[in-house]
């Protein structure tokens, strides 16, 4: 079966059929070539205020199946995910330049997100309640209606299902808005994924579009939750708008984190676990290894085998080639990290290999001796850029992990597990990691940050996707009708 080679979707948007988008067409490009590879359509505002008004419609008839059925069309969509995996991985590689196992990952999450949720319509769902009246009370969970989600572009499978799956399995209509970019292995192979396993028409639509159909998703009145993920500027615009329409809003912004070395560590082992959370994807992962802050008395040696274990990664068309690093997404994104090299080095930072790049191709760099001032210590790069500053004490690398708005991923190497841990309860962070870097996800695990990195953790185990997603309401049962003074 062809899941996204048969070309049904070339050009249109999937409101539970294909339908021409109101605005034309975005292209489809590979970003290591160029080449136009397909076309997507382009949504309009007015296209989400349909999408939201046929959603409304759609959820009831969703939320009134058997949990059972609900569950299955959560399971078949993994198994199609699975059966699909070598076409998927295909496409991660031409539209988003995911290298073949960083693929394979994105697929296996993004089925595990599927299997996981399928288990949330059994879930118990409420609790008996105390009263001192003579009655039955009660509150449960019930879905909150139609769901709003907005991904990104760098990892856009798990990004996108991490809440639509949730959403769907607790009795949600989604609309979901893939970024143009991605718009297929972040949008259109969803809405294959879902028809192939069933589910209603109308309780999943995927427009494609910018910021305005974003706007519109917002503030549509029958969407009553968003789910973004994306930028912390964009985040803040986002939120500032579902407050003023009385919305919850959860939201997964960047990141700039951390990982501290401490001196009793293997080096070489370090650095290779560095050099891992720092140049997967590119980069391009809101919580990859941002800042290495290395003890002084190892700082050197750990940044020259740093250099030693990257200078050489082979850097090219993950789609034809096997390499380690793919393209960057766009010109956009190559220019603002050759910015950010370039403002370091001229800061101070020490140049130890990279900060070069062919069209899309930026070789991975790994700046020394980095100060606190430099922009690709103060920023979130999201590029292949390992910037490397020493600390003296445990109090200093507190200060300098803390010393950022942002509070997504923490990683602490140490012999010493329990010091780690310690550590790590001095510096606010949504994520931790004792003996690991950064960039680590699971469907089971709840995922999110703290301050500039967005609103806590609001996807990933049932707890935290269960409130996401549905609203609380309370019940009250009496036999009689009870009597009152007037």
């Amino acid at each position: 079966m062809a899941l996204l080679d048969d070309g049904a979707w070339h050009g249109r948007v999937w409101t539970g059929a294909w339908t021409e988008g109101s605005g034309g067409t975005y292209d489809v490009v590979e970003p290591a070539t160029g080449d136009v590879v397909g076309a997507v359509g382009r949504a309009t505002p007015e296209d989400v205020a349909a999408a939201a008004d046929r959603a409304v419609g759609a959820q009831r008839a969703w939320a009134a199946l058997p949990f059972e059925d609900r569950a299955r069309v959560l399971r078949r969509a993994g198994a199609v995910l699975e059966a699909n995996a070598e076409e998927i991985r295909g496409w991660l590689a031409r539209e988003t330049g995911a290298i073949q196992p960083f693929g394979d990952f994105q697929v296996h999450t993004t089925a595990a997100e599927c299997y996981e949720a399928s288990a949330l319509p059994s879930h118990p769902y409420g609790e008996l309640l105390r009263t001192g009246a003579p009655r039955l009370s009660f509150a449960r969970r019930v879905p909150a209606g139609v769901v709003g989600v907005i991904a990104p572009f760098n990892v856009p499978t798990i990004l996108a299902i991490r809440a639509v799956a949730p959403a769907l399995a607790l009795g949600n209509a989604v609309v979901l808005k893939p970024d143009p970019r991605t718009a297929v292995s972040g949008g259109v192979l969803f809405a294959r994924v879902f028809e192939e396993a069933g589910l209603p028409a109308g309780v999943l639509q995927v427009l494609p579009g910018g910021a305005d159909v974003g706007e519109a998703l917002v503030t549509a009145p029958p969407v009553r939750v968003i789910a973004f993920t994306g930028s912390t500027t964009a985040g803040r615009a986002v939120g500032a708008l579902a407050g003023q329409h009385l919305k919850r809003a959860h939201l997964e912004l960047g990141g700039n984190s951390a990982l501290i070395v401490l001196p009793d560590v293997d080096v070489t082992a370090a650095a290779s676990v560095g050099a891992w959370g720092t140049f997967a994807h590119q980069g391009q992962i809101c919580m990859a290894t941002s800042r290495h802050l290395v003890h002084e008395s190892i700082a050197e040696e750990y940044t020259a085998v740093l250099t030693e274990k990257v200078a050489h990664l082979p850097v090219g068309d993950p789609f034809r080639e096997q390499v380690a690093l793919g393209p960057l997404i766009d010109a956009g994104q190559r220019d603002r990290v050759h910015r950010l090299v370039t403002a370091s080095v001229d800061g101070g930072a020490t140049l130890r290999t990279g900060g070069t790049y062919e069209e899309l191709f930026y070789r991975p760099t790994v700046l020394g001796d980095v100060p606190v001032e430099a922009p690709a210590y103060r920023e979130e790069v999201f590029g292949p850029v390992a910037p490397v500053t020493p600390f003296g004490s445990l109090d200093q690398v507190v200060e300098l992990a803390r010393g950022t708005e942002y509070g997504l991923a923490l990683g602490i190497l140490t012999r010493d597990v329990y010091a780690g841990l310690q550590l790590a309860e001095r510096i606010p962070s949504g994520l931790v990691h004792v003996n690991d870097q950064t960039v680590n996800d699971e469907a089971v695990a709840p995922f999110g940050g703290v301050g500039a990195s967005g609103t806590g953790s609001r996807h990933g185990g049932p707890q935290a996707n269960i409130e996401a997603f549905t609203e609380t309401q309370w019940v009250t049962l009496r036999g009689d009708l009870p009597a009152y003074p007037f």
